[in-house]
C-alpha cells in the first residue's frame, strides 16, 4: 500500500493555480481508476485506487499548503505506512514549466508544503513527483506567482503535463525511482 499525496490549497479560488498542480495530478490518478477524491478522512480528501497493480490511497490535504504535514502524518499512521511508502506530488519553481521529474528524498527548497511534511513526518525520505512551474517573471513575488492561475499558453499544455505527472507516479510505484526516471527521459526525448 502507498499513500500518494497531491499538494495544493483547498477552495475554489486556488483550484487552477500553479501551487495546486499536485491536486490536479491526484484527481487524474483517481479518475484513471474510475474514482473521485471526495471522501473525508483525517484532514484530507481520499480515495482507494489501483495504480497499475499497486494499491494506493490518493489524498489531497484539506489544510493549506503550509500545513500539509499533519494530514499526511495522520494518514501514514492510520494505514501503518512508512515514509518510504509515501509519494508526494508538488509544484517546483526550479524546473521549467511542464518538466516532470521523480526524486527520492531531498530538501524542501523553500517549498512550504514540503517543509511542513518533513517536519511532521520526521524526515525527508519520501518519494516525490516534481512538476515544473518555472520561475516567476522579473518583478513578480514568488507567493503571488504560485498562487496565480495558469496563463493561456500554460492552460493549453496543462492536460498533457498532468497526464505525464500521473504516468510518473505510476512508473514510480511499479519501477522505482530509476525506472521512472528512465521512462520520463525516454518520453521526453521522444
Amino acid at each position: 500500500m502507498h499513500l500518494v499525496l497531491g499538494l495544493g490549497n483547498p477552495g475554489g479560488q486556488y483550484a487552477r493555480t500553479r501551487h495546486n498542480i499536485g491536486f490536479l495530478v491526484a484527481d487524474r490518478l483517481a479518475e484513471r481508476d474510475g474514482a473521485v477524491c471526495e471522501r473525508k478522512q483525517l484532514g484530507a480528501l481520499v480515495e482507494r485506487v489501483d495504480i497499475d497493480g499497486c494499491k494506493a490511497i490518493v489524498a489531497k490535504p484539506t489544510s493549506y499548503m503550509n500545513e500539509s504535514g499533519q494530514p499526511a502524518a495522520s494518514l501514514r499512521g492510520y494505514y501503518k505506512l512508512g515514509n518510504r511508502d509515501i509519494v508526494v506530488i508538488h509544484d517546483d519553481l526550479e524546473l521549467p514549466f511542464g518538466e516532470v521529474r521523480v526524486k527520492d528524498g531531498g530538501g524542501h527548497g523553500g517549498h512550504n508544503g514540503l517543509r511542513d511534511l518533513q517536519r511532521r513526518l520526521g524526515g525527508n525520505d519520501f518519494l516525490r513527483v516534481r512538476v515544473g512551474i518555472g520561475r516567476p517573471p522579473k518583478g513578480w513575488d514568488v507567493a503571488d506567482y504560485v498562487l496565480a492561475g495558469f496563463d493561456d499558453d500554460e492552460r493549453e499544455h496543462l492536460p498533457d503535463i498532468v497526464e505525464r505527472a500521473a504516468d510518473a507516479v505510476t512508473w514510480l510505484l511499479s519501477h522505482g525511482v530509476d525506472g521512472a526516471s528512465r521512462r520520463l527521459g525516454a518520453r521526453h526525448a521522444g
